[in-house]
């Protein structure tokens, strides 16, 4: 059952998506509502790895919004990450999903805690590196994407899993975006 908590966080991220597009600096505390009501969302339904995640996103969105109301006025280019560094990233995202799949496992009744972990650590991933502009980020995100849009379907949380199971497609047309750009 679709509940008012999960509409409105879903509706909130679309929100911050949008003005995120729109490079308005209101796409940070639209992001950190949603993130809060997604907390609740995921908490309820069992998915405490993805607790974690909002948690991480509402202290980036901080983050992002000090930046933008006080940080410099430049714009950092689309850049690729060297092959040794992008190994050690994606190893050690991988070792943080195992472990804390294996912490959830253990000490908790999360549901699915292995996939709820990869959503988790490959979305840090994933925002680290569009936080420094790198091209990888989409590659992070098409793993969020292909395994959290079906973990959320199971879990119920259908209009949670539809707007993931759009990010998927945007992450195909962010790549493509990015490609040219680094290309120009």
């Amino acid at each position: 059952m679709v509940s008012a908590i999960e509409i409105g966080a879903n509706a909130g991220n679309v929100i911050a998506i949008v003005l995120a597009a729109r490079n308005s600096v209101h796409t940070w505390w639209t992001g950190i509502v949603s993130c809060a009501l997604f907390s609740w969302v995921f908490y309820d339904t069992q998915l405490y790895a993805d607790v974690t995640l909002q948690a991480f996103f509402i202290v980036s969105s901080m983050i992002g919004w000090w930046h933008w109301l006080h940080g410099g006025s430049g714009t950092l280019p689309v850049r690729r990450t060297g092959m040794p560094q992008l190994v050690v990233c994606t190893v050690a995202a991988a070792l943080a999903a195992l472990g804390y799949g294996l912490l959830l496992q253990h000490y908790t009744r999360a549901f699915a805690p292995f996939f709820d972990s990869i959503v988790l650590a490959f979305s840090v991933l994933g925002q680290l590196l569009m936080m420094g502009r790198r091209i990888e980020n989409w590659h992070a995100w098409l793993v969020v994407n292909s395994v959290a849009a079906p973990l959320y379907a199971v879990r119920g949380l259908y209009v949670t899993a539809a707007l993931y199971l759009f990010f998927w497609f945007n992450t195909w047309y962010g790549l493509h975006r990015w490609r040219r750009e680094l290309a120009a």
